[in-house]
């Protein structure tokens, strides 16, 4: 009978190689895409409700701006590690950075939209003008 960790070694022998020798453009593949927050939006009577999940980032790295009907949110985040010691110096840089752009309807309160931060979660509250009632055309009768 064989040794279970020899046979589990094995096994993960193929996968570790295939991992470390597929072609470069895979590699990065996979991390583009998670780079883009996974967004929710819900409606409410008298708002709207931007949930955006961006872990790892602070309340400063976000950029939110409103241009016509186009509400954009980005975020940018660069950090270095620098690491020297007597035989090697190592130096490690990160660069994240998302834009989304959300076409909003016309009856937003652009001046009163919220933002918060919290937890990974950038929430956005875009509340809706309050829209006064037309009146309808009517008879005034004469007493």
């Amino acid at each position: 009978m064989r040794d279970r960790s020899i046979v589990r070694a094995e096994e993960m022998m193929p996968t570790f190689f295939s991992d470390f020798f597929r072609p470069w453009d895979e590699w990065f593949e996979d991390r583009w895409v998670n780079s883009i927050p996974a967004v929710n939006v819900t409606e409410a009577d008298k708002f709207f409700n931007l949930e955006l999940a961006a872990p790892g980032l602070e309340k400063g790295d976000f950029k939110i701006d409103f241009e016509g009907n186009m509400l954009t949110v980005s975020a940018e985040k660069k950090t270095e590690k620098k690491e020297e010691e007597k035989e090697f110096t190592r130096r490690e840089y990160n660069f994240t950075s998302f834009s989304r752009s959300f076409t909003v309807p016309e009856n937003i309160n652009v001046e009163k939209i919220d933002a918060t931060y919290e937890n990974g979660i950038l929430k956005l509250m875009l509340p809706k003008k309050v829209e006064t009632k037309k009146q309808e055309a009517f008879m005034v009768p004469v007493k």
